[in-house]
């Protein structure tokens, strides 16, 4: 596999990891308890304590994926017009998606040799 070049003023600082691994698996789970509302009253809005819950952690990952490609495309639930339970699993998903590209671009194998269990990885960040 080709060796990544990086720009290292793109490069995530390491808070900026540790907020995104902080992040990420709180809004899996965000979307997988919106997933189930969805399957039973999927044009149903979300009440605003989820919509602002939801929003201060979508806010966050705005701001980390702010100079990714996907980051112009993500916007915040509506916290006015409360959006159905099947839209805002469509919105979350795309933040879960960039967030996917964003680990991807920059957490790596170390070029280790692989042992039993399985390569390791690292984060490529700010030097």
């Amino acid at each position: 596999m080709a060796k990544k070049i990086y720009n290292n003023d793109n490069l995530p600082t390491s808070d900026e990891v540790k907020k995104f691994e902080m992040l990420f698996p709180m809004l899996d789970s965000d979307v997988a308890e919106i997933r189930e509302l969805s399957k039973k009253k999927q044009d149903e809005p979300l009440n605003s304590f989820k919509v602002k819950i939801i929003n201060k952690k979508l806010g966050q990952i705005k701001e980390l994926l702010k100079n990714e490609p996907a980051g112009e495309y993500l916007e915040l639930l509506d916290e006015d017009t409360l959006p159905t339970n099947s839209d805002a699993v469509l919105m979350i998903t795309q933040f879960i998606n960039a967030m996917g590209q964003f680990k991807k671009k920059y957490y790596e194998s170390d070029g280790s040799d692989i042992d039993v269990f399985g390569a390791k990885y690292t984060w490529k960040t700010k030097t």
